[in-house]
């Protein structure tokens, strides 16, 4: 995908204009490389791997709009982060012809941000916001009437002199991504025709995502290393993609990129500290705590964000939720506690 810097309205300074950019969906496959994370991206349905029931829902939503001619509905996204979301909005601006415009909610700070953005856009565009939930009061009420009726109502003038002026907009297709869909208000919600969660990958995709990437990394990796790596990344195939830059950072420097096996990635992974199931350092030291110090619960969660030397609020989103996914973990009204699957784990890890 072509990036390059949007015209954000009214605002005139580089630093505002550095805060979205343009993809250009029908840019030519020489241009699409300009961007390391861009050339890793699927740009299809058919290269998008898993999401299947997602892709379902959207390839319709995309061949009905194609034949009506008009713009698709309104898109929110879902889910944990790393599953693809932002990647699925360029799938379908590249599905539609059109360009994708590429926000997010922290960078619009102000009212003429939302508007310069909205009024430059073209027919049938998509305008792609990023943790849409971190949007403002105002930027939210903006977006009411130009989602629904295609129309931003500005106050113009203070006091008894305001005045309200309507400005038309060409239709246009918002795209909202978040990990929080529920701290979303419900006006905004209810204004999305299309509400698609992104679940955890299987295995299986998982493993297709490694092998795609190798190829397009141009490394050599047998069937027993590209599993290897999808084991050991949570489901998540951004995840997946940093793991096997590790392993090529690793095979470079030792001189064995040739042919990547299953003990080269065990080496490069443990090097990192990740894992047979994906499970980091951080993760490691959660448990063990749990298991040796406070003999496997139930401990509070803000003593164990002091004992770490963490703050709770990331414990409880970033280290704990893949915990309780697999299993490893509960959380109780009493406390946190480690499961026997946990145990079993960690003794494991205690082994080798």
């Amino acid at each position: 995908m072509a990036i390059v810097s949007s015209n954000s309205g009214k605002a005139n300074s580089s630093s505002q204009m550095s805060k979205h950019r343009v993809v250009d969906a029908i840019a030519f496959p020489e241009e699409k490389s300009s961007s390391r994370e861009d050339r890793l991206r699927p740009s299809s349905f058919d290269d998008y791997v898993g999401q299947r029931d997602l892709k379902q829902v959207l390839r319709i939503a995309v061949q009905a709009s194609l034949g009506r001619g008009d713009s698709l509905d309104h898109v929110l996204l879902y889910g944990p982060p790393g599953l693809g979301k932002t990647t699925m909005a360029m799938v379908l601006a590249q599905e539609l012809g059109v360009h994708c415009r590429v926000t997010s909610a922290p960078a619009l700070e102000r009212p003429r941000d939302i508007i310069g953005l909205l009024v430059n856009l073209k027919p049938r565009e998509l305008l792609f916001i990023d943790e849409i939930h971190r949007l403002t009061k105002v930027a939210e009420e903006l977006l009411y009437p130009a989602m629904e009726n295609l129309r931003l109502d500005l106050t113009v003038g203070k006091g008894s002199s305001a005045r309200t002026r309507s400005i038309n907009l060409v239709p246009f297709t918002l795209i909202g991504a978040t990990t929080r869909a529920g701290s979303l208000s419900s006006p905004l919600r209810d204004r999305f025709g299309l509400i698609q969660r992104l679940n955890f990958y299987c295995l299986e995709d998982l493993y297709a995502i490694v092998a795609r990437t190798s190829k397009l990394l141009n490394l050599n990796l047998s069937t027993e290393a590209c599993r290897e790596i999808a084991c050991r990344c949570r489901g998540t195939p951004r995840i997946a993609n940093r793991l096997l830059r590790r392993v090529r950072d690793f095979a470079t420097v030792h001189g064995r990129k040739n042919l990547i096996d299953e003990n080269l990635v065990d080496d490069a992974l443990t090097l990192h500290k990740v894992d047979s199931r994906g499970l980091d350092a951080s993760d490691r030291q959660f448990l063990e705590l749990l298991l040796k110090v406070h003999d496997g619960g139930p401990v509070g969660l803000d003593t164990l964000a002091a004992t770490l030397g963490e703050d709770s609020v990331t414990l409880e989103s970033v280290v704990e939720p893949f915990l309780l996914q697999l299993g490893f973990l509960q959380r109780t009204p009493r406390g946190r506690v480690i499961t026997s699957a946990g145990r079993q784990h960690l003794g494991c890890v205690e082994k080798k």
